[in-house]
């Protein structure tokens, strides 16, 4: 299909066959012919894309109007556009009541014939993207994933409120959720039937936050070619969702205070006073009670908003929702299209369980798409998440005959467990002793320069580095011996670097590296080199 689109000509003229043809291809169409309406239906029937339809009323056999018809049973979405030279006012009146996008007479005009083409095609276009709209805003369901006990306990709070008409003041962290809750708020509400009209305080420039909410008049500033109606008219008899209110200036917060009490309010430029009925519900990621005591949020204004307060848990917090949040990604994803399903193995959902999520779950679904793209389809397994997560997660070293597992207590990290790769050589292996003797002990020239941003999944303490010995044993589970070195390698590295004083060049010459190799090393295994 070209960019114009692929055009299917139908008329048992071949005169006007080859003109149509010559006119659309000229402009960048597709052109398909058919003779009759028979092979116009055969051609649709065989499963050919076709954009547009140019369709001649009398013809031989199955005439035009039986054949659209038929094409708006079957493909409602095409657009047809009939041609005769026979036809009447009420031929053309029967064939837009049955679905025609426009009527033609012959001789055909070229500058009509293009005209509506263009028009037919981008009519189209706009009732794809509509439909493609409602269907996808039809899908999303909203609801709060997660069984933890800090979601139950706000699942249930939602419950409670949202029947009544209570302001509500929503608080978390940026990514928590805050708008799901919001919206979880109006659907189960008696004003979900009503518009939901969500602000983001933070997006607006303080110039233009007045118009936003309480719209203006034609005029009333630079620029004003004509009157709007503001967030609040738009919410009327439903709810105003007032994201990031937080960082509204104080101007604005004077303003909109008395508007909240009274809910009434004028255009901005205009006298005429506009009464209506909204629910308010607003959201901040600040404490806002340190903001009062800072100056930079209006104590009365906070206490007119916090009629029903609901807090919004950090991911960290509930981290036992992540396997089901993930689970809930991968099907929007999928679904969304452009992204193969994957599986996350047990493995991985354990270590991201200890992952801190800074940017809570909107950094989980990001991270999500992120993995769907480069696995295409293939087991997310714990070695091919990216260094900067394992580098955060955090597993717990066992005892001996004791299965690994990760825990957010240890100050280990996840990565050489997960795939280092590092080389040791032989006078660097366990038995040789060199740590505690503090002698001069070798590395492999290629030694783990593919580890940069991993490091060590074991933690050692003062008393392991003191001694120079290896834990009693090593995770449970899947470990190769190029782990295991990678692993000792670490702790022969943070030792050495200890008997130096930290000093990166005599620790490079007593191992037998060049410096800028053994500065990636180090990087590489998380140690701080100063």
């Amino acid at each position: 299909m070209t960019a114009q689109g692929r055009v299917l000509v139908v008329d048992d003229e071949s005169g006007i066959r080859f003109s149509l043809k010559g006119i659309l291809e000229d402009e960048g169409y597709c052109v398909a012919e058919a003779a009759s309406g028979e092979a116009a239906l055969e051609f649709l029937d065989a499963g050919e894309a076709v954009d547009l339809m140019f369709l001649d009323i009398w013809l031989p056999g199955v005439d035009g109007l039986a054949v659209l018809e038929r094409i708006k049973q079957d493909r409602p979405e095409l657009p047809v556009i009939m041609i005769s030279g026979h036809g009447t006012i009420e031929t053309a009146v029967t064939a837009l009541k049955n679905g025609a996008f426009d009527f033609i007479e012959k001789p055909l005009s070229l500058e009509k014939v293009l005209l509506c083409a263009g028009k037919a095609l981008e009519f189209s276009l706009l009732k794809q993207e509509n439909q493609a709209l409602r269907q996808s805003l039809g899908d999303q369901s909203v609801t709060l994933t997660g069984e933890s006990p800090p979601i139950l306990e706000l699942k249930e709070m939602i419950a409670q409120v949202a029947p009544t008409d209570a302001w509500v003041l929503i608080t978390g962290e940026n990514g928590t959720g805050k708008e799901i809750a919001a919206r979880l708020l109006h659907a189960q509400s008696r004003r979900a039937s009503h518009p939901l009209v969500a602000v983001n305080c933070a997006a607006i420039p303080e110039e233009l936050i007045e118009s936003e909410l309480f719209g203006h008049e034609k005029g009333a500033f630079t620029g004003a070619d004509k009157a709007q109606a503001g967030k609040f008219e738009l919410a009327n008899r439903g709810t105003l969702f007032l994201d990031e209110i937080g960082d509204m200036s104080l101007k604005t917060q004077a303003k909109i205070l008395r508007i909240l009490q009274e809910q009434r309010f004028e255009h901005v430029g205009g006298r005429k006073t506009i009464s209506v009925d909204v629910r308010v519900i607003a959201a901040t990621n600040k404490d806002l009670a340190a903001e009062i005591g800072a100056g930079n949020f209006r104590e009365d204004l906070y206490y007119r908003l916090k009629v029903f307060p609901l807090t919004v848990p950090p991911l960290r917090e509930r981290a036992s929702d992540i396997a089901l949040l993930i689970e809930d990604f991968v099907e929007q994803l999928v679904r969304r299209g452009g992204c193969k399903r994957a599986r996350f193995a047990p493995q991985t959902l354990a270590l991201l369980a200890t992952y801190p999520w800074p940017g809570n779950v909107r950094e989980l679904k990001n991270f999500v798409e992120r993995m769907l793209i480069t696995m295409n389809g293939r087991e997310v397994t714990a070695d091919r998440l990216p260094p900067e997560i394992l580098a955060r997660c955090r597993v717990l070293v066992p005892a001996a005959g004791e299965a690994a597992t990760p825990a957010a207590t240890t100050a280990g990290t996840a990565g050489a467990m997960l795939g280092a790769g590092a080389n040791v050589s032989p006078s660097a292996m366990p038995g040789a002793s060199p740590l505690a003797q503090g002698g001069p002990v070798g590395l492999a020239s290629g030694a783990a320069s593919s580890a940069t941003g991993i490091t060590s999944a074991l933690s050692f303490d003062d008393d392991d580095l003191a001694d120079g010995l290896l834990p009693d044993s090593f995770p449970a589970g899947p470990l190769g011996l190029k782990e295991a070195r990678a692993a000792f390698e670490a702790k022969f590295l943070e030792a050495k670097l200890k008997e130096f004083g930290g000093n990166v060049s005599k620790l490079a010459e007593a191992v037998g590296l060049d410096r800028s190799s053994l500065y990636r090393k180090l990087k590489g295994y998380g140690l701080m080199a100063e």
